[in-house]
């Protein structure tokens, strides 16, 4: 009776897989090419240089984000990764994570910009992204492991699968929650729709966006450790080793190293949103001065037309 009953699901989804892999493989050997090509390149930039280098390097992106206090304990906590010697772990993981954040944001930025402009693409989009964000994580990595083989690129494409709703959801949030009258006063001064979206909408919803590319990250960097499991490097692959072998010294010490990248990778974008730090000031600075320069431009425009225009009553001789 149960045998009649059910519905061989599983079945037919493995059927499809097997389908795509046979039709497709060229393709997805492509994409697994260009991923392991940018995730090996982007592990080598921050794994070559010397510690001190990237150090360097992290503290200056923290004091241009939240000031010195934040530099100072950028720089305590990634010393301290080094003396936990999980350094080239941490920087393999930091460079999976901004590679699966990248693809990510590059996705979920456009599609949730089309959602809020087209009710369509959102009433498509919504149960999509609640499949996705409803899903196990650790049932991302079966699909990604049958069609790209063991290795970093089964766990990006988890992690890309993973971390993606919500940067469609505050993005589309963001841009629906501009004013409406600002928007309309941009259309009556003749804008186009893509200058709306790039001078009003965009700049508008910022927070919500940056927000949204927070939140990505953070999960990037929680997906990245569970996929070790299919043989991604970085801190995943400590973690796994200490609950296989019961080693809590092990896991502890990879466990603090993940936290310490979540921290600063949270405290860096959130500040870089709500435009907190010297980030902030160096742009301000850039927009007082092309402000400056446009108010003079226009002001010796209006003293040209007004000489002009004041040139011919000097030349017109009064009436009396």
């Amino acid at each position: 009776m149960n045998d009649f009953l059910r519905i061989p699901l599983g079945q037919w989804v493995e059927n499809f897989i097997d389908f795509v892999t046979s039709t497709f493989g060229f393709l997805f050997d492509f994409i697994k090419l260009v991923i392991s090509s940018i995730a090996d390149g982007m592990s080598f930039a921050f794994a070559s240089p010397p510690f001190w280098v990237m150090l360097i390097i992290f503290a200056a992106l923290a004091f241009v984000a939240r000031g010195w206090l934040f530099s100072l304990g950028t720089t305590l906590g990634f010393l301290l990764i080094l003396s936990l010697d999980q350094w080239e772990n941490a920087m393999d993981t930091l460079a999976l994570v901004l590679v699966a954040a990248a693809i990510a944001v590059l996705i979920s930025v456009p599609l949730g910009i089309l959602a809020a402009k087209y009710r369509t693409v959102s009433t498509i989009v919504k149960p999509i992204l609640d499949f996705l964000q409803t899903m196990p994580a650790f049932v991302y990595l079966i699909p990604a492991l049958i069609l790209f083989r063991i290795g970093d690129v089964p766990g990006i494409v988890a992690t890309v699968l993973f971390a993606l709703a919500p940067g469609v959801r505050l993005t589309e949030l963001g841009i629906r929650g501009v004013d409406h009258e600002v928007v309309e006063a941009g259309q009556a001064f003749g804008a186009s729709p893509g200058r709306i979206l790039r001078q009003i909408q965009l700049p508008l919803a910022l927070p919500s966006i940056m927000a949204g590319i927070n939140q990505v990250i953070m999960l990037s960097l929680s997906m990245v450790v569970i996929a070790a499991m299919v043989g991604a490097g970085g801190l995943g692959g400590p973690v796994i080793q200490s609950l296989s072998r019961a080693d809590v010294a092990l896991g502890f010490e990879a466990g603090l190293s993940v936290v310490i990248l979540a921290i600063f990778l949270d405290r860096l974008t959130a500040s870089f949103g709500s435009g907190k730090g010297y980030f902030r000031f160096i742009l301000d600075s850039f927009n007082f001065r092309a402000r400056r320069s446009e108010s003079d431009s226009t002001e010796s425009t209006t003293a040209d037309s007004g000489a002009a225009s004041a040139e011919p009553a000097e030349l017109t001789p009064p009436v009396r």
